[in-house]
């Protein structure tokens, strides 16, 4: 398993990043598609054996208890696994209500979550610390002075952020500069060959800054592993199967058309749709991580496989020209004179 630099920064990730979001029983967003504990575990000890030492979590996620099911699983090998985890949104997900100062990016909450988490994750600090979401009531230097007093008492040794824009980002790290503050080590965001938009701004910001990228759903929800048929429905059991809007949104000709082509080119590899899409990602030199989720060894497996597909450019010619998405202005404008 190669370890790849996070941005600038001398945090290592490996390659590849189990996401936790799909562990830990769920009264949320994520009820019905959740592995239990034992599975969990199994496949979080697979992950470890294979080099992937480096898993994603968030305090929303099962409503705390992915955190607190990582917990119980890193007692005697926390030093092996590289934590990162999140904060912005209520723990309680839907199920309940929280008070006002224990969500968003106020001081307020982000202190109180990391305590909160530190507790359900068993430990004294967090690898990578970040911000599930930009808000834009909250002025971004008190973000990130919570952050850098954090990094400081030694609870977080990084930060970094998720879903944020691209001039939200610019201002953040303009502000980290100008107060002498911790700032952004990289963003987490959405990433595969059927939703590229972060390549409009997000990729080139990454770059021209030197952040680390951390990509989340980078099969598209499930949509690139190849399981799903046009004019059929969703397997029973799967996610998009449960998330009948993001089938709805995902299922468009240009992405059908797009799985054409990586199914194509996995059957020319002898691999699966699955290890195309990661291998299409992991050749991305802005790429730190690639976070996959897999509820099961099977799906752990199928990921892994990525890291033995080398990709042809006349393969990466192919793919981005069939997935290539309608960049708007002024990127086609400029797109027409010079790179952006």
């Amino acid at each position: 398993m190669e370890n790849r630099q996070y941005g600038r920064s001398g945090l290592r990730l490996s390659a590849l990043s189990l996401g936790a979001m799909t562990m830990g029983e769920s009264n949320g967003f994520m009820k019905g598609v959740v592995s239990d504990d034992a599975e969990s575990r199994r496949v979080l000890d697979a992950a470890l054996d294979a080099g992937i030492h480096t898993v994603d979590t968030a305090n929303v996620y099962s409503e705390g208890r992915s955190e607190e099911l990582l917990g119980r699983w890193m007692q005697g090998k926390r030093e092996k696994v590289t934590l990162l985890t999140k904060c912005r949104f209520p723990t309680v997900g839907v199920t309940g209500k929280m008070r006002a100062n224990e969500v968003g990016a106020s001081r307020a909450s982000i202190i109180w979550n990391c305590e909160q988490s530190l507790k359900r994750l068993g430990t004294d600090f967090i690898d990578l610390y970040q911000i599930h979401m930009q808000e834009g009531a909250v002025p971004v230097e008190e973000t990130l002075r919570a952050l850098d007093d954090l990094q400081r008492a030694g609870k977080i040794r990084y930060a970094g952020c998720s879903n944020y824009t691209g001039y939200r980002l610019t201002e953040s790290l303009w502000a980290a500069d100008k107060r002498n503050l911790s700032r952004y080590e990289g963003i987490q965001l959405q990433w595969s060959l059927v939703c590229r938009d972060a390549e409009r701004e997000m990729i080139p910001a990454a770059r021209t800054f030197g952040l680390g990228t951390l990509v989340w759903s980078p099969l598209g929800r499930g949509f690139l592993s190849g399981k799903y048929e046009k004019g059929a429905p969703p397997p029973a059991g799967s996610r998009l199967e449960a998330w009948k809007d993001s089938f709805a949104a995902v299922a468009t000709e240009q992405n059908w058309k797009t799985l054409e082509a990586v199914r194509a080119v996995a059957k020319r590899h002898e691999t699966t749709p699955s290890a195309v899409s990661l291998a299409w990602l992991l050749g991305k030199s802005e790429v730190s991580s690639i976070i996959v989720g897999a509820r099961s060894l099977a799906q752990l497996q199928e990921n892994l496989r990525a890291l033995e597909v080398k990709l042809t450019d006349e393969d990466r010619k192919e793919l981005e020209s069939v997935s290539k998405p309608a960049w708007g202005y002024p990127y086609e404008f400029i797109g027409g004179r010079e790179p952006w």
